[in-house]
């Protein structure tokens, strides 16, 4: 009870700390407005070191994840209608099947399909990181986890295909060992925390400190970028583009941010270093949909997004407990958990059968999907040029669909961006617009705090 107690007077003042108003939790918020300054990200620490507090307090970070995302749940039922993974639809309802047999077949796709899905945890016993002492991750490093398991899954896809399972009846494909490598904890390894944490210094990442998910998408695209002029086309540890769908000025002035067309055309080319018009690209999309909570219109959007086939899900959770979402069923939202304490192991693929057990789960949590925190970022792979062209069909249908308040809209030039910024937020969205279509900054000064508070995970 005493945890429990402590647990509730933290929540409830990180969120007095926001003067919050009806209008701003109406819209979007802007995900950054100074990407980069330093000072911005110091202003979590309080909120750090209450969670610290507590942890330390109930010498339990499982317990005290559990009272944050409450009760790990994984009651998922065939009466509560069909599950959505990542673009794949799982028709486990009763209704839709014709017998018992058929339903546990059914079920049984679907668990093998999450079981399939790389879990990155927090880690024990790594060598510490640059000059501190740390040498685990545990009870800061969740929103790194979660990010790392995105960016798996992508290299899972463009690898492997989307209908890749993990079998324990045959060899383990080489690719998928590969993929495993660049996630180790050691500076060795191309995407471990120890060089996440180097590339996102600019957006404030440090030891010991948590981040947000713009802060976050920004620094994946920094890391990319930086190894990227290391290695030779041929040699990308990252095979793919990423596009962050935020982080300029006028992508910071409210409203729903754009996909550019061009802009992704010429995150491709950058790439590819001019050879080609077009790559497989990653696209990172950081949100602010409300301030304490998610606005409830913005729910079925969200859901809509697991229906896309380039889905990579969401980076997201709630306050202090970041997890990566990669389904839905109804108002659940299907995630897997990073809190769970793993020591390092190490993957080589010339070790004749690698212990990859840890990076897989059979237990299948969700939470309500109205309960996240308000700041998340989606992902979505797309393989190609034809495929990035139906995504973007896919986005402006659900954009048209939105009812005035989008999650993001898709644009051909910056030019027009503007141009469907406006027309994106008519309607009957009660928030106050300036002229040109972007948030009035006096409201999110009303708010009394800095957006980037409100990405805290």
């Amino acid at each position: 009870m005493v945890l429990k107690g402590f647990c509730e007077r933290i929540v409830a003042a990180k969120c007095s700390a926001k003067s919050s108003t009806d209008t701003v939790d109406n819209t979007q918020v802007p995900a950054s407005s100074k990407a980069g300054s330093s000072d911005i990200y110091s202003r979590n620490s309080g909120w750090a070191a209450a969670v610290r507090k507590v942890v330390s307090a109930g010498g339990s970070m499982r317990r005290f994840q559990e009272r944050v995302l409450g009760s790990s749940r994984t009651d998922i039922s065939c009466s509560d209608g069909d599950v959505w993974l990542l673009g794949v639809c799982h028709k486990i309802s009763q209704q839709e099947s014709t017998g018992d047999v058929d339903t546990r077949n059914v079920f049984a796709a679907f668990e093998q399909d999450f079981f399939s899905k790389i879990l990155v945890t927090y880690r024990k016993g790594f060598d510490a990181i640059e000059d501190s002492k740390y040498t685990s991750d545990v009870n800061w490093g969740c929103m790194l986890r979660s990010s790392q398991m995105l960016v798996a899954q992508a290299l899972l896809f463009h690898k492997l295909g989307r209908s890749w399972r993990k079998t324990t009846d045959k060899p383990v494909d080489k690719e998928y060992i590969d993929i495993l490598q660049l996630f180790g904890d050691s500076e060795a390894a191309a995407f471990s925390i120890h060089n996440l944490l180097q590339a996102g210094k600019g957006y404030g990442l440090a030891v010991g400190s948590w981040v947000g998910p713009y802060a976050m998408c920004r620094t994946w695209e920094v890391l990319a970028r930086n190894q990227r002029g290391t290695n030779e086309i041929g040699e990308q540890t990252l095979p793919m583009a990423i596009y962050v769908v935020s982080g300029d000025e006028d992508g910071e002035r409210g409203g729903a941010p754009v996909v550019c067309i061009e802009d992704a055309s010429k995150c491709c080319s950058e790439f590819s270093r001019g050879l080609v018009p077009w790559t497989p690209l990653l696209l990172l999309v950081p949100l602010v949909l409300g301030l304490d909570k998610v606005n409830l219109r913005y729910i079925p959007l969200l859901q809509s997004t697991f229906k896309f086939p380039q889905s990579l899900g969401i980076l997201g959770g709630k306050p202090g407990a970041s997890t990566y979402i990669i389904g839905v069923q109804n108002e659940k939202a299907i995630y897997l958990d990073p809190h769970d304490v793993k020591p390092v192991v190490n993957i080589n693929v010339d070790t004749q059968e690698p212990n990859t057990s840890s990076y897989h789960c059979n237990i299948i949590r969700h939470m309500p999907l109205d309960s996240i925190d308000p700041s998340l970022a989606i992902g979505f792979y797309c393989r190609d040029k034809d495929d990035f062209d139906d995504f973007c069909s896919r986005a402006s249908k659900l954009a048209e669909e939105s009812n005035g308040a989008p999650l993001f809209t898709v644009a051909q030039s910056r030019s027009l961006s503007m141009q469907v910024t406006s027309s994106s937020v008519s309607g009957d969205n009660n928030t106050r617009f300036q002229e040109d279509g972007s948030l009035g900054m006096d409201l999110v000064n009303d708010a009394g705090t800095n957006e980037d508070d409100w990405q805290f995970l």
